[in-house]
């Protein structure tokens, strides 16, 4: 009876560490030295890659860095936004907040054949868009940060929660900006300080067209000089036609996105709300004269929006196209 009520016990403890270590495996946490074994040379080949890309076409570091918001913000930072439409799946892409506003993939792409090469199927496509992020900063002149890694790709898309309003989009109220930072576990704090992403980029002149001809908090000049690349039409002309959320350096990171703000230069409705009598008005005073603290917050706002719910683990896979599952 000994015996077998030792052997029993064996047994239990033995089940107990493998269902430990399962559950452990299943909700491993992000770390920045996840891949110091597995793939070291992962952050030299992506900063290459981003450098070549950006050196080509400066507009596209703020893309990248758009492309890393937009994935987190549906599902999580899990490479949702990667996956293409097929004849029996319809992913993001096509939502109506990313419908010819998200662009890179190419870029992604390139990359992970890359770094395929160097690492084949130990990095995810998800962990690839959050390092090529943090590369379109600094390469535009802004901080650099320690990425925290150990993502994996999920198998589906969600067309109908990037449909949701999830994603604030370039009317929003200052509550409706709010509200769907919160929803995500972003404070007020960390939305000002993403929002100063628009130091670089462009828009889309269907995006602030509203703006430069109806609206009153907004700089005389400025609003004549945006109309004359924004047509007031109702035939879609000129809707592509593009313009710098931040004229003065667009592809620099820097704080002029908030000195614009403050000047009544905001491009988009949802820029300017930051500063208009509201709740975030000291904020954006306090950024746009210190460069220093708009970085720090910055870096802390965008390493906490790459925690929202990842894959890792034995979650999802690591794709070898980031375009598909396998």
């Amino acid at each position: 009876m000994a015996s077998s009520s030792y052997y029993s016990s064996t047994i239990v403890s033995v089940v107990l560490v493998i269902m430990v270590s399962m559950l452990s495996f299943a909700s491993a946490k992000l770390s920045t030295d996840f891949y110091s074994k597995s793939c070291p040379k992962l952050f030299s080949t992506i900063r290459s890659g981003v450098q070549s890309a950006v050196s080509k076409e400066k507009r596209m570091g703020a893309s990248l860095v758009r492309l890393f918001f937009h994935d987190c913000f549906i599902q999580g930072c899990d490479g949702s936004i990667l996956l293409d439409d097929t004849s029996s799946f319809t992913g993001e892409q096509t939502a109506a907040p990313n419908k010819n506003s998200i662009r890179g993939f190419g870029v992604i792409d390139d990359i992970k054949s890359k770094v395929e090469r160097v690492c084949p199927g130990v990095v995810s496509c998800a962990d690839i868009v959050a390092i090529a992020a943090r590369d379109s900063v600094a390469i535009l002149g802004g901080p650099s940060w320690d990425v925290k890694v150990g993502r994996r790709d999920s198998k589906t898309a969600s067309f109908s929660g990037a449909n949701s309003g999830r994603l604030p989009g370039p009317t929003s109220t200052l509550a409706n900006l709010v509200n769907r930072f919160h929803a995500v576990g972003l404070s007020t704090r960390d939305m000002v300080a993403l929002s100063g992403a628009h130091t670089i980029g462009q828009a889309r002149c269907t995006t602030f067209r509203p703006r430069i001809y109806n609206e009153t908090n907004i700089d005389t000049s400025f609003a004549k000089a945006r109309q004359s690349r924004c047509p007031f039409t109702t035939n879609g002309r000129g809707d592509n036609n593009l313009a710098p959320l931040d004229l003065q350096t667009p592809t620099n990171f820097d704080t002029k996105y908030f000195q614009n703000l403050i000047k009544k230069k905001g491009l988009l409705h949802s820029d300017q709300v930051l500063y208009n009598g509201g709740s975030t008005d000291s904020l954006v005073q306090t950024y746009s004269k210190n460069p220093k603290t708009f970085y720090s917050d910055f870096v802390k706002a965008m390493i906490k929006m790459g925690d929202i719910n990842p894959l890792t683990g034995s979650q999802g896979e690591i794709r070898k196209k980031c375009g598909r599952v396998n």
